[in-house]
């Protein structure tokens, strides 16, 4: 009946025939909703003919209570979408830019015997060691006002360990599929063209 940031205090809910402005009603289940208040109408309008006979649902109503969480939920997540997706074309970016500068080198370690995966890996592991660290300096981040932010509610959830390693797992994942496009590309490229000109 009140914020959804208090905790629930023991009620008593007593009728009182000569004023009532709320009646609360339960429905069968089972019943159509339509045909339920189709039988619920005339019984108030014999009580009440004076009165419209307005109603609300609970469910309804208790939602609404959580509407401006609602709300942050669905802009997080649009503004996060939009942020992994200029992350990701700043990547393509970077490694575009970090194979051509080290063309070269990748095509004398491609005549020396170097496989595809060695330069694959090679052209990564800069990128994967930028994500690990942003990873460890930014969980704990997370975590810290995650649980502040939580504190505010009576009944809550608590944070697992697992959705930080699953969203760390993830950032690690888009990484590397932004960055390998790249890098095999930069690996399957012929040496001779890179070499030509030395």
């Amino acid at each position: 009946m009140e914020s959804p940031f208090e905790p629930i205090k023991p009620t008593i809910f007593l009728m009182e025939y000569t004023w009532a402005s709320v009646i609360t009603v339960r429905l069968k289940p089972g019943i159509p909703v339509r045909d339920a208040l189709a039988k619920v109408e005339p019984v108030f309008k014999q009580f009440n003919p004076g009165s419209p006979f307005e109603y609300k649902f609970v469910d309804a109503e208790y939602a609404a209570k959580f509407s401006g969480e609602t709300r942050v939920g669905t802009l997080s997540s649009v503004f996060a979408g939009l942020a992994i997706f200029i992350s990701c074309l700043g990547l393509f970016g970077l490694a575009s830019f970090v194979a051509e500068q080290r063309t070269k080198e990748i095509g004398i370690r491609k005549v020396l015997g170097a496989s595809v995966f060695n330069l694959w890996q090679l052209l990564s592991k800069d990128f994967v060691w930028l994500v690990v660290i942003s990873f460890v300096i930014a969980a704990p981040l997370a975590w810290y006002f995650m649980h502040n932010w939580l504190k505010d509610y009576p009944y809550r959830a608590d944070i697992a360990w697992w959705i930080f390693a699953a969203s760390g797992l993830g950032a690690l994942m888009i990484t590397l599929l932004t960055v390998s496009f790249q890098a095999i590309k930069a690996a399957l490229a012929n040496p001779v063209k890179a070499l030509r000109s030395e």
